[in-house]
């Protein structure tokens, strides 16, 4: 008999994306087993995409900062947290934003963090720094991390990837050049309108930061792979042989990880 697939937290994340109280956890639902996992890897890895797959096989939350920021910047900044506020004050006038507010916008989303399902933080931490505070954040709440995975990946395919994509300004349904074009040339399928490259993706600003990435890349992956908690994994193929690599790594690494989702199937 194989066994049916996790119940899944509910799509809601508002208590991730606006720090609020709520508990994402859907009511008596039981987990098999809480994974508790960090996602490394450059821009351009396919992060994002590997996060919504894995948190779907494992039932966990998907917590992605970027997600984070997207959100505050498309909402009034009265109705933002003190953290986020300091935030988005920082980035509009190009800074960084420093470890103590990153930590800060982390600690006012601890209901996510001790999240019984478990989660797939995306984006956080880039620091050894941060990776140091967020453990000792995590031992607070009796949540402590069990890996981080790092997907690895060429340069030049990391160039190819980002310099590549393009998103409708109008319905903001994303292409790719290569692996996603579109059926006419620089327009989008569904509604017409000319396809942008985000400034970000320009081949210039790609470089700037891959380079930012690689300045504290090392440390970070040192400081996990020292605990034993490093996980590797090669993101050079589709994103679904990627995933599949990923889930068998874990499955080999962690006895409780549940089957593999595609080999289930209702009794």
């Amino acid at each position: 008999m194989t066994e049916k697939p996790i119940i899944a937290p509910p799509a809601d994340r508002s208590a991730w994306l606006e720090a609020r109280p709520a508990c994402l956890e859907p009511p008596g639902a039981t987990p098999r087993h809480p994974f508790r996992l960090v996602l490394l890897g450059p821009p351009g890895v396919g992060k994002g995409t590997q996060a919504a797959r894995i948190s779907a096989w494992l039932g966990a939350c998907p917590l992605s900062t970027g997600d984070v920021f997207r959100h505050a910047k498309a909402t009034e900044t009265t109705c933002c947290s003190p953290a986020m506020t300091k935030a988005l004050e920082k980035m509009s006038r190009g800074e960084l934003v420093d470890d103590a507010i990153v930590l800060d916008l982390i600690r006012e989303r601890t209901t996510c963090l001790r999240c019984g399902f478990g989660f797939c933080l995306d984006g956080f931490p880039r620091t050894v720094e941060q990776a140091r505070r967020l453990d000792v954040l995590l031992a607070e709440l009796n949540r402590p991390l069990h890996a981080a995975v790092d997907f690895t990946l060429p340069r030049e395919k990391l160039l190819r990837r980002l310099s590549g994509r393009r998103t409708c300004p109008k319905c903001r349904r994303g292409y790719h050049l290569e692996t996603s074009p579109p059926r006419r040339e620089d327009h989008c399928d569904d509604c017409g309108e000319v396809l942008q490259i985000r400034e970000d993706d320009r081949p210039e600003a790609v470089a700037v930061r891959l380079e930012a990435y690689a300045a504290t890349a090392d440390p970070l992956l040192a400081y996990y792979e020292a605990s034993g908690r490093l996980i590797r994994i090669e993101a050079e193929k589709s994103p679904e042989a990627v995933f599949r690599r990923t889930v068998r790594t874990l499955r080999a690494r962690f006895k409780e990880a549940p089957p593999e989702p595609w080999k289930q199937s209702e009794t």
